[in-house]
């Protein structure tokens, strides 16, 4: 009939001044009364362990999946999205939960972009802060950088509301489960003079239409139909970009869609798909202002007092 995974979040207690239970991964039929019935499981855990409110559906870190649809709901979802009907919202709105946090998410197309406004801003950047680009052909070169990428990561989006930082133990499960999966020549690091980290980007094919055929099998033809999709998908999806809050607003994402713009021309991209980001996030949104995108999706987590 339904199910929902609910952690505790010890990390928002200390941020935000709230003690919050996280639940996810919520699945149901559209009946109210099972929705209510899951949430009830999910207060009762919360005030087991003596929270104060609960919000979801959330991921276990900010690299999972997150929030329900409020629009877009005749839009093809990306893999790393969750996909869910109009009532979802609907119930969570009649059992008295509210709006805690709104995502959006848009696409822009490739086939009209100008790449020379960012080709001389990147010549002129790397000039000025004596920055070089790391590109890579095969995934056992990116492995000496993921931990340090991690670090990074967790020093942009600290500042955010309920940022999780990544664990060590969450960073060698990535290693070791995910970065075969995309292609070597879709991440981008940016490093100083000292050979420090200062950007990085990780652009994925869309797998999502691979994965509808697959029909959540890899045997017998399932692997065949996402090895089609890494090596021909005409759409990518921006999965993580990461800026050192010093270099942020210096033009570095400049150099990121100069070296991007060569890889995508080579491989026929028509499309980039941006996945949730908060609404907030008023510095991400202007990365990416100049290539007119189109807000496709909106999404939205719900909190309750218990």
């Amino acid at each position: 009939m339904g199910r929902v995974a609910a952690v505790v979040n010890w990390e928002e207690v200390n941020k935000l001044g709230k003690s919050k239970t996280r639940f996810g991964w919520f699945d149901v039929i559209d009946d109210i009364e099972v929705t209510k019935a899951l949430l009830e499981k999910v207060e009762a855990f919360g005030k087991e362990k003596g929270m104060d409110h609960i919000e979801g559906p959330l991921g276990f870190s900010n690299l999972d999946k997150v929030g329900v649809l409020t629009e877009g709901f005749d839009q093809l979802s990306t893999m790393i999205s969750w996909y869910s009907k109009p009532y979802y919202k609907e119930h969570f709105e009649k059992l008295g939960l509210s709006v805690e946090k709104e995502y959006q998410e848009s696409v822009f197309s490739m086939l009209h972009v100008d790449p020379a406004p960012y080709i001389r801003a990147s010549k002129m950047i790397k000039e000025r802060y004596d920055l070089k680009i790391i590109n890579f052909s095969k995934s056992s070169e990116i492995m000496p950088y993921i931990d340090e990428m991690f670090q990074l990561f967790n020093t942009t989006y600290e500042k955010l509301q309920s940022f999780v930082a990544i664990t060590q133990e969450q960073i060698d499960y990535i290693k070791r489960k995910h970065i075969g999966f995309i292609n070597p020549e879709y991440i981008k690091f940016v490093i100083d003079k000292n050979n420090k980290m200062i950007a990085f980007t990780i652009v994925m094919p869309n797998f999502a239409k691979a994965l509808q055929k697959a029909n959540g099998k890899l045997l017998p033809f399932g692997w065949w139909h996402l090895l089609q999709a890494k090596k021909h998908s005409k759409e990518v999806v921006f999965y993580l970009i990461g800026i050192l809050p010093e270099y942020q607003n210096k033009g570095i994402t400049a150099i990121i869609f100069d070296e991007y713009y060569k890889v995508f021309k080579a491989k026929n991209i028509e499309t980039c798909i941006r996945t949730p980001e908060l609404e907030e996030n008023h510095a991400m949104h202007n990365l990416w202002k100049n290539f007119n995108p189109e807000i496709n999706k909106r999404r939205c987590t719900f909190s309750k007092v218990i």
